[in-house]
């Protein structure tokens, strides 16, 4: 009898540092995702401005880490108020992380199936992903340091909040949305936090025409921006895979298989079917859109990748590929300017990512569905907007036209990323 309790409980422990060691490895993946939003925004933006977007992604990532370890992850978990709209504001000050974590008879009574600090480190790398969303469409004519300000804002109070309504067991949960990795919790977030920020900042000069034409404006680099794709593709099997918590079972196992398999499946038909597209459209395989297509493959398989079968994944990918094509030629005919194109990405396919889970998961509600939607547009896009306005009117939040024209790099960083080929020009 002894021995088998001695098995079974060096059984329990195994799990525990199977599971702990895998969402670790996870997060990893996703804090890899940095680096592809990284290249993807350096490749999208003209050469001029790429060492300011090099800054910016290295340093929201940074301050998103700060933030969410001192308020942000204590707002969003703090293991009370359950079906509630706002925390307490004593969680606050639970916030600042300690290094005590789960001990051996916690484990034992099945309290805990992994670290806590392996939780945090999970989390942590899906607040700065939504940040990464608000770089790319802010890209070439806003104020560095205002950007980092709005960072501190949305990682450490805007985002929180909304995680809180879904993840953290808040009224959206009560309420049936169903949102497995973050369709709209991370990325519909980024994306109604970016519109905000570019109604308030204007287009790009050049952009738009005086008779309403749209002028495009190349990115500097696109095999970069191509590998940055890549990269984010890789990084998207930690994202999905990881919220599945565990894989230390067979069943769990089977259902990290399928989830990688899925998020794989979309992000192919996203990108064919927004190749397609464009080539029917436009007449040339744009690659732009090829890569585009992909990622709202991704975003779209984000928020249920777990019930759908792989054709049904390839086709909710299929349909992302489609809208963000559309969306993007959309905004562009209403003035709105994104460079890269990621409220398109990250937040029309955010929504019909959403609404997709209707199609599959048969716990879906398309009224819940429709409420999350809402609720967590309104949140966002209403207290960014309100924060960029106050950014505004105080630091301001555009780089003068002379900066724009001259580049960012000079006027906000003092160098250039291709300096050869810059000063040749």
């Amino acid at each position: 009898m002894e021995e088998v309790t001695q098995i079974a409980t060096q059984a329990t422990e195994l799990a525990y540092a199977l599971d702990t060691f895998y969402f670790l490895v996870c997060g990893a993946l996703v804090m890899w995702m940095a680096a592809g939003f990284t290249m993807l925004e350096s490749g999208l933006v003209r050469a001029k401005n790429t060492a300011e977007i090099l800054t910016k992604n290295v340093g929201l990532y940074s301050i998103a880490c700060i933030m969410y370890m001192l308020c942000g992850y204590s707002i969003m978990y703090p293991g009370a108020y359950e079906g509630g709209v706002f925390q307490s504001l004593g969680t606050l000050g639970s916030g600042l992380l300690g290094s005590a974590d789960n001990d051996v008879d916690t484990v034992l009574a099945g309290d805990a199936y992994y670290s806590n600090l392996s939780d945090f480190f999970f989390q942590v790398v899906f607040v700065a992903t939504a940040m990464s969303i608000v770089s790319g469409a802010v890209a070439e004519r806003m104020k560095l340091w205002s950007f980092f300000l709005f960072a501190v804002i949305l990682t450490g109070f805007i985002y929180p909040v909304q995680g809180f309504w879904k993840w953290g067991a808040g009224w959206l949960d009560a309420a049936g949305f169903l949102d497995f990795a973050g369709s709209g919790v991370v990325h519909m977030c980024g994306a109604a936090a970016a519109l905000a920020g570019v109604l308030l900042l204007g287009a790009r000069k050049g952009k738009y025409g005086p008779q309403g034409q749209v002028n495009a404006i190349p990115g500097a680099n696109l095999p970069l921006a191509a590998l940055g794709t890549l990269i984010l593709w890789l990084g998207w099997f930690g994202f999905n895979g990881g919220s599945e918590l565990k894989v230390s079972d067979v069943g769990e196992a089977n259902a990290v298989a399928l989830v990688f398999v899925n998020t794989n499946m979309a992000a192919a038909g996203g990108l064919v079917f927004a190749l397609l597209l464009s080539r029917l459209w436009f007449g040339k395989a744009d690659l732009t859109m090829a890569l585009n297509g992909a990622l709202a493959g991704l975003v779209a398989i984000t928020a249920e990748p777990l019930t759908p079968t792989p054709l049904a994944a390839t086709t909710i990918g299929a349909v992302g590929g489609l809208l963000v094509v559309a969306s993007i030629v959309m905004l562009d005919k209403l003035k709105i300017d994104d460079p890269v194109g990621a409220i398109s990405v990250h937040g029309t396919v955010g929504i019909w990512g959403l609404l997709a889970v209707c199609f599959t998961n048969p716990d879906a509600s398309l009224v819940a569905q429709l409420m999350g939607i809402f609720a967590i547009f309104a949140w966002v896009f209403g207290t960014s907007f309100v924060f960029w306005f106050a950014i505004k009117k105080t630091l301001g939040i555009r780089v003068s036209e002379e900066e724009e024209y001259e580049g960012v790099d000079i006027s906000e960083c003092g160098l250039e990323a291709y300096p050869e080929f810059t000063s040749a020009e």
